[in-house]
């Protein structure tokens, strides 16, 4: 008697699905999360992720309802979707935690990121700075006879895209907040 010859994941000789249902895609995704404004709640959540070795690629925080006490955790984080169903799973087994969205998965969302970048240098590179800041609709928001700071808002993307145009004019020091991001619609 012979071996079946049935490649992984054909369908039409099985009843049966060969191929596997996990991914080992690392993915990004943006989750907001309503917490109770109280002491401890963030250590607790980030002592989640740091626990179990998932990244954070950035946090935000802030408080969203004064008299409801809740903040609103933004949290942009990468990794499987068998990892990000973990997590979101996980957020929301802890007490304080009132609701965890997957911005990602949830529809469009829009993200916006503030950052600040000292760009010194003279001459031709202060004058290319000064256009390509023009550009990107950055903002002067300091100026010394050898330097800038320009403060940018936007997708993250737009920010990484200025720091690289940045670099090779002079690109000092560079502070970022992190996303803040909500659904679009309704």
């Amino acid at each position: 008697m012979s071996a079946l010859k049935i490649k992984k994941g054909a369908t039409s000789h099985s009843a049966y699905n060969l191929r596997p249902n996990f991914s080992d895609v690392e993915e990004k995704h943006t989750l907001a999360v309503l917490v109770d404004n109280e002491a401890g709640v963030l250590a607790r959540v980030i002592g989640l992720f740091s626990g179990r070795g998932y990244n954070i690629d950035s946090l935000t925080v802030a408080e969203v309802d004064h008299t409801g006490h809740l903040s609103r955790i933004t949290i942009v984080t990468s990794g499987t979707p068998q990892v990000i169903n973990q997590i979101k799973a996980q957020l929301g087994r802890i007490v304080p935690v009132h609701e965890v969205h997957d911005l990602t998965v949830e529809g469009a969302s829009v993200e916006r990121e503030l950052a600040m970048f000292k760009v010194a240098g003279a001459g031709d590179k202060r004058v290319e700075a000064l256009r390509l800041a023009d550009i990107f609709r950055a903002s002067v928001v300091d100026s010394t006879l050898n330097s800038f700071i320009f403060e940018i808002t936007g997708a993250p993307e737009k920010i990484d895209a200025f720091a690289d145009l940045m670099r090779p004019l002079g690109l000092v020091e560079v502070a970022r907040t992190g996303v803040a991001a909500l659904p679009r619609g309704e």
